[in-house]
């Protein structure tokens, strides 16, 4: 009896390739659906575009925004070559002025040439960054401090309601008139036009991450206060080990809502104030009016989402590492 009951409780040991296949297949929902979006968007895209008839000509579809995208790989490429030869026929220039007066000093002079698309998406990058940052390192603690203090939250929250309303197009002409006239300098380290974009972001990007991290503090639990006192922990040591790991999800809540409110600011200012980056490149192809524009701005467009999807996937990336509960979910 013990035999027939051995013999039915058997089963197969599972291979290494059937493990592998099911992971495949419990993945495949997660792989295949958003490749179904995409591609019911890239049809609904054609169809549309074919229907729509422009000043400039037809809307472009797919295919055309495709060919756009390489023309400006094509571009790029051109355009370093060119610098390349630029700078090797000024070291030849300099050597060979050199070798005939060993007293004279080379001088080296930048290469002059119109920005690409490629240098367009890293200045654009640079600036937002610079931006994000200003605004956190002044958002983070002050958001602390009110979530720590009633007192202090009543006398910044009505500046908080004041400003976080007004549009990037209303700080613009005013953050540009300040830094014309205190940003001077014979020799500035930075243009005028990288501050003045930085500090539009900086002014527009600042209320979500302060907003998130005084909720954040202000929510912590009681109990975790008390065990603070209870172990008479030391300002630093209350903060670094009480405040901030409870109060880390909502921050980068925050930072994320701030990052993409950023890029997007950053975009308009950019074009509004014609400064170099992403935006003055679409505002550009739209003042040229030539058939390519049209798709050349697709081009900038979709590459604006795509840099806004990878910028929030790493904020995210980085709140994972740095979140003490790993269980969490987080989208």
């Amino acid at each position: 009896m013990s035999k027939m009951a051995n013999i039915l409780s058997f089963s197969p040991a599972k291979s290494p390739m059937s493990g592998t296949m099911g992971a495949v297949y419990s993945r495949a929902p997660a792989l295949l659906l958003p490749l179904i979006g995409l591609l019911m968007f890239l049809a609904i895209w054609n169809g549309v575009a074919k229907s729509i008839d422009t000043s400039l000509g037809q809307f472009p579809g797919p295919a055309q925004v495709w060919e756009q995208a390489g023309s400006l790989i094509t571009e790029h490429s051109a355009q370093r070559d060119k610098a390349d030869a630029f700078y090797t026929r000024q070291e030849e220039r300099n050597a060979a002025r050199v070798a005939q007066d060993p007293t004279y000093e080379p001088k080296i002079r930048e290469f002059t040439g119109s920005p690409t698309f490629f240098d367009q998406i890293w200045t654009s990058l640079y600036t937002v960054m610079v931006g994000f940052l200003i605004a956190s390192v002044i958002a983070v603690p002050v958001g602390i401090l009110c979530g720590l203090s009633k007192s202090a939250y009543a006398a910044i929250n009505p500046l908080i309601q004041l400003f976080k309303p007004v549009s990037p197009l209303a700080w613009l002409p005013l953050v540009t008139m300040v830094v014309s006239a205190l940003y001077v300098s014979d020799d500035p380290m930075f243009s005028k036009s990288f501050v003045t974009s930085a500090l539009t972001v900086s002014l527009c990007c600042l209320w979500p991450t302060l907003i998130n991290t005084a909720v954040g503090v202000s929510a912590i639990d009681k109990d975790l206060l008390n065990v603070s006192k209870v172990l008479r922990l030391t300002p630093m040591s209350h903060l670094t080990k009480i405040i901030l790991p409870s109060s880390i999800p909502m921050i980068f809540t925050g930072l994320r809502l701030s990052l993409g409110i950023g890029w997007m600011v950053l975009i308009a200012a950019e074009m509004l104030a014609q400064n170099p980056g992403l935006g003055k490149f679409v505002w550009d192809e739209f003042q040229n009016g030539s058939s390519e524009s049209l798709a050349r701005i697709m081009v900038a467009v979709l590459t604006i989402g795509a840099i806004g999807f990878i910028l929030d996937r790493i904020m995210l990336s980085v709140q994972r590492a740095v979140s003490w509960d790993k269980t969490s979910v987080l989208r």
